[in-house]
């Protein structure tokens, strides 16, 4: 009797068809949602967004990017897809807590020309996690950071203001002095000594150094990662080979004469360290796969320029907004006047000149020498903020856009010390103050960067009050940059006017 209720065969195969339809339809809706990729410009073929994008000043178009399609967003330059990290709190999570994922250096065309592979900066794996390391250990053992490097540091203070008191108030470009004493300071550290300022192989050093930099960050360098064929097409690209060969040359001839005059039971400089190292392990028999010639070389370099170009940089920055606010200036020189008086500047002045320090914070947060920041490569597949990144894709955490956050920062595009000061005028630490980048990549000189900031700039400001040459006005000191890899001041004159 009950066989007459029951549906037929072809029914019921009808009903499993439609029901595992249903089934792969949701499944692959939630696949979908969990594989959804950061939202974007639409590319064109071949070309990408590159229509979209100012290569001459990037940082800039990608931060106007980021307004649109939020704090994860992806363009593509050309073929090649890059997702953009926009914002303190994205950079942040990216960067420190995912740091496994995003912790992989990319190698573009340029930065393997730069460093083969090799060093620090530009480097992966194993190698560098162990120049990383030795980096790390050998500079705090000659006092980065502590009494020794600040001795080097007072003692290239002294020699800048000597420059300085040789124009005798009228106006002059300090580019070059203020290069040359950064230089030094990393020289003292890498080579165990220091260059006459006129010496001829220092000064074309470092200037191959900041062309180095400049040249990086130019259009057709860009074009050229994204099209490595077009590189010999380029002059910008047959002047940077150019310029890293001659670069090697004068690092490979420095290191050999550390190399034959080498006292293993005496560490003069970093060179040194890395070459008493190298001998001990084959000495010891020991599997070398680290301690080579090569690693050496780009490493020294990494450190050389680094030091040099963002270091300079920002004293220079520092100097221009003396000149540029000149109300600031006087806060500064007040505070340092009561606290310091004409004795040398010393480290530990810092902490009782809150204005001064926060002065040259907010120098380091408005210049954002690094605007773009090194480019990152995720390690493996990541879902982050909800969307899907491929391992290998390449990475920009925006630095811009980190210190130039509306959310973090009260008036983020005006020179405006009080970023860092409570109402009490006490310094106060900003955890979106991200100049030196963050996580496992983050620069390893910040500790002697940030000491030379603060010994400079207030040793300078100690002794001279800097003014625009006569005839211009505050108002026409010209902030705009020079866009490269770093944002650096357009070259012009300041009066540094004697303090009595």
């Amino acid at each position: 009797m009950f066989e007459d209720l029951q549906p037929p065969t072809s029914v019921l195969l009808l009903g499993v068809i439609v029901a595992l339809l249903l089934l792969h339809f949701f499944c692959s809706n939630i696949f979908i949602q969990e594989r959804r990729e950061p939202p974007g410009p639409r590319p064109l073929p071949v070309f990408g967004n590159l229509f979209q994008v100012d290569l001459k000043w990037l940082d800039k178009s990608l931060f106007k990017l980021s307004k649109k399609y939020g704090p994860v967003f992806q363009v593509y330059f050309g073929p090649k897809k890059v997702v953009v990290l926009a914002g303190y709190r994205t950079v942040k999570q990216a960067l420190v807590n995912h740091a496994v994922e995003f912790g992989t250096r990319e190698i573009t065309p340029t930065f393997n020309d730069l460093h083969k592979g090799h060093g620090i900066a530009f480097s992966n794996g194993d190698s560098w996690k162990e120049m990383r390391r030795f980096a790390l250990t050998t500079l705090r053992d000659f006092g980065m950071g502590k009494k020794m490097s600040e001795k080097i540091i007072a003692k290239e203070c002294c020699y800048l203001i000597e420059e300085f008191e040789e124009f005798e108030g009228k106006a002059f470009n300090n580019t070059k002095p203020i290069n040359y004493a950064a230089t030094n300071v990393i020289s003292s550290l890498m080579f165990g000594k220091r260059f006459d300022n006129k010496d001829q192989v220092f000064q074309a050093m470092v200037e191959r150094d900041n062309e180095i930099v400049r040249l990086s960050g130019t259009a057709s360098l860009w074009l050229y990662n994204i099209f490595p064929w077009l590189g010999p097409f380029f002059k910008n690209w047959r002047d940077f080979m150019k310029i890293l060969e001659d670069n090697e040359k004068t690092v490979k001839k420095i290191i050999a004469d550390l190399k034959e005059t080498l006292d293993p039971e005496v560490c003069r400089c970093f060179v040194d360290a890395f070459l008493i190292r190298q001998k001990h392990l084959e000495d010891s028999e020991i599997t070398n796969l680290h301690y080579h010639d090569d690693n050496l070389l780009y490493s020294v370099m990494n450190l050389f320029e680094a030091g040099n170009d963002t270091t300079a940089n920002t004293v220079k920055w520092g100097l221009l907004y003396m000149a540029k606010f000149p109300h600031i200036q006087d806060r500064v020189q007040e505070e340092l006047s009561r606290v310091v008086g004409s004795r040398q500047v010393r480290t530990e002045d810092r902490k009782n000149l809150p204005y001064t320090d926060a002065v040259i914070h907010e120098t380091q947060r408005l210049a954002k020498n690094l605007p773009v920041g090194l480019p990152y490569t995720t390690s493996k597949n990541v879902t982050f903020q909800g969307y899907f990144i491929r391992a290998g894709t390449t990475v920009f955490p925006l630095l811009t856009s980190v210190l130039y956050d509306e959310s973090e920062w009260e008036s983020p595009h005006s020179f405006n010390p009080s970023h860092f000061l409570d109402d009490e005028g006490k310094f106060i630490r900003r955890d979106a103050f991200m100049p030196f980048s963050a996580g496992r990549r983050a620069c390893i000189g910040e500790s002697l960067a940030r000491m030379e900031l603060f010994l400079f700039f207030a040793s300078l400001l100690q002794h001279f009050r800097f003014t625009p040459p006569p005839g211009v006005s505050e108002d026409e000191v010209d902030l705009a940059p020079v866009v490269g890899f770093s944002l650096c001041p357009r070259p012009q004159k300041l009066c540094a006017v004697r303090r009595r």
